[in-house]
């Protein structure tokens, strides 16, 4: 039965869109001065009630398939065609929406402390591994950075948030553009003066530095003194995970009551920028890919057909789930086939996986300008430098995190007071978005442990000899 739904709701979609624009070109008036207007409202109302059987038959697969996804799919068309269909009733429904929101905001800072305690202060080889920990940090921030400076550039460029035209919030305005702060003022900020102020503020930059700080002392404390409070980090953590789970079963209902909202104010036309959202961020991800980690495996000589060959299943993987985890087990056991030794392999990828997020980081500096943007806000170079470096730090440690990335981009959108709305269209096809992230993060780390392995000169004499063949 469910395997039928979905073809169903696509053909009655596909009547209902073909018949929308039919009216909406023109010859849906033409039908009224032929045939009579009430022919016409015949088959306005025809189209209506075949794109609401389209959404019902979508909700009915999502249900079948207990798909997450499929009712936050099913809250995006819902909300639009309420908000097209009944402005005046969509026009109540921004509660729903700024409920998600307050639930949403309230993860934040505990999540960040949990994990960001936990990343550091719970890794054993971080004290112990020296020269490779020092190394693979090092290029896991460098490439990290490269990866939000080519969102950065990709979404500037397309300026894919500037159609959805959102009203300027005066408050957002006023604080980003009439009185920017000096540099000291900014690196001044960076650092809290009350950690209690700082959640309530929802400075999150504040929040990420006392965690970092508090992370590095937590682990100079003897082992004995250690333990409790890493342990009770880790119970925070695993908490602060369920709580997250509990919150995205209201996403759809969220989502819904935002869309429609928005949808009854400014029509479906908000919508269509999601689509060239979606283009930049995939091919600012095959740009990343051919210029940044191609070069990268050249620089190191590293064979490209065999590398290629052993990553292609990880990142395969990594792309259907839309989950870097799931990938782990499979992306350890491949690099160890490529000839990388076990000790590099266990410590590269799982730090990896927490500091080394270069899809992720691409998507999220890309995200927070599109919000930016679609807020009619004119961003400095200095400005958008804070917001990278605000994202640069917010998100270690968040990779097991369900929606991590929507997550820290939320974070940094509360942080600079940008608007709601345009998160909501983000959330909408975040799962679009995150099957590309995700795909590109595995293949990062994958690159990141054998670029490291050669860096320590450990990769073995075949691979030495096949680099030797292809040069």
């Amino acid at each position: 039965m469910k395997n039928r739904l979905l073809p169903a709701a696509v053909v009655a979609a596909t009547i209902a869109i073909l018949a929308s624009l039919l009216i909406g070109v023109g010859i849906g008036p033409h039908l009224a001065v032929d045939v009579g207007a009430h022919v016409f409202s015949v088959f306005a109302l025809a189209a209506l009630v075949l794109r609401w059987i389209a959404i019902a038959l979508i909700a009915a697969y999502a249900t079948s398939r207990r798909s997450l996804t499929g009712w936050i799919l099913v809250g995006l068309l819902a909300g639009a065609e309420l908000g097209h269909d009944a402005p005046a009733v969509a026009a109540k429904l921004q509660l729903l929406g700024t409920i998600f929101l307050r639930l949403i905001r309230v993860i934040i800072a505990p999540l960040l402390f949990a994990v960001l305690v936990v990343g550091i202060a719970g890794h054993p080889d971080l004290k112990k591994v020296g020269r490779l920990g020092i190394k693979s940090l090092i290029y896991f921030e460098v490439v990290s950075t490269i990866a939000m400076l080519v969102g950065l550039a990709a979404i500037n460029l397309s300026r894919a948030g500037e159609s959805v035209h959102l009203p300027p919030s005066s408050a957002t305005a006023e604080t980003l553009n009439v009185s920017p702060h000096s540099a000291v003022q900014i690196i001044t900020d960076i650092f809290p003066e009350n950690i209690a102020k700082s959640v309530a503020e929802g400075q999150v930059l504040q929040i990420v530095v006392f965690s970092i700080l508090f992370a590095f002392a937590l682990a100079l404390v003897p082992e004995a003194k250690r333990r409790p409070m890493l342990s009770f980090a880790e119970s925070l953590s695993e908490t602060m995970f369920k709580f997250t789970n509990i919150v995205m079963y209201a996403a759809p209902v969220g989502v819904f009551g935002a869309v429609a909202y928005t949808v009854g104010h400014m029509g479906l036309t908000v919508l269509l920028p999601l689509l060239k959202l979606l283009a930049t961020m995939y091919i600012a991800l095959v740009f990343f890919i051919v210029f940044v980690l191609v070069p990268i495996l050249l620089l190191a000589r590293i064979p490209l057909k065999q590398f290629v060959r052993v990553a292609a299943e990880p990142v395969t993987l990594g792309f259907a789930t839309a989950s870097s985890e799931a990938t782990l087990p499979i992306a350890m056991e491949k690099m160890e086939g490529f000839g990388v030794p076990r000790q590099i392999v266990a410590f590269v990828l799982p730090t990896g996986y927490s500091f080394n997020m270069d899809g992720a980081s691409l998507y999220q500096s890309l995200a927070l300008i599109f919000v930016a943007q679609a807020a009619g806000i004119h961003l400095s170079f200095g400005q958008q430098a804070i917001m990278v470096l605000t994202l640069l730090l917010s998100s270690k440690g968040t990779a097991g995190v369900a929606r991590a990335s929507f997550l820290i981009v939320f974070a940094a959108a509360t942080s600079f007071h940008l608007p709601m709305e345009p998160l909501f269209l983000l959330f909408a096809i975040d799962q679009l978005m995150d099957m590309g992230r995700t795909a590109v993060t595995v293949l990062g780390n994958c690159v990141a442990c054998v670029v490291i392995a050669r860096w320590e000169h450990e990769l073995p004499a075949h691979v030495r000899a096949a680099t030797e063949v292809s040069a």
